[in-house]
């Protein structure tokens, strides 16, 4: 029975050994894999037509809103500018009235404006230079 003890402790410590070497290669051996998920976000790739097409844009979206605060601006002058013409319209309409009682009071005939003719300008004539031209 010694032998068959023997053989037994020397089976289990080899059971053991192999075990001990088993979990060894276990938390050695395997490679440890890890999932990165990166959180960088770049800026997409534009080529120089693309840039300049956005620069275009860009330049045209601001000219159309000046055009359009100046236009904004035109209109609120122009209604000014109405305004005014319709106050001096109404004036000379009470001035015509009132010049026509007075006439009218006065029995003077109502005079027509005649028409004067402003004289053309001269035209000068290219044919003859006044001043001779100088030589070099």
């Amino acid at each position: 029975m010694i032998t068959n003890k023997n053989l037994l402790a020397a089976a289990a410590l080899v059971i053991c050994c192999i075990t001990v070497i088993w979990f060894s290669k276990i938390t050695q051996g395997s490679p440890a894999t890890y999932e990165v998920q990166p959180r960088i976000s770049l800026p997409e790739y534009k080529t120089d037509t693309l840039h300049a097409i956005d620069a275009y844009e860009k330049l045209m979206e601001r000219y159309m809103n000046l055009t359009e605060r100046n236009s904004i601006r035109i209109d609120a002058d122009l209604k000014e500018v109405i305004k005014r013409l319709d106050s001096i319209n109404h004036k000379l309409t009470e001035l015509s009235f009132r010049i026509a009682k007075i006439e009218k009071r006065f029995s003077i005939e109502e005079s027509k404006p005649q028409a004067k003719k402003k004289p053309r300008p001269k035209v000068p004539d290219n044919k003859s230079p006044k001043e001779p031209l100088p030589i070099w």
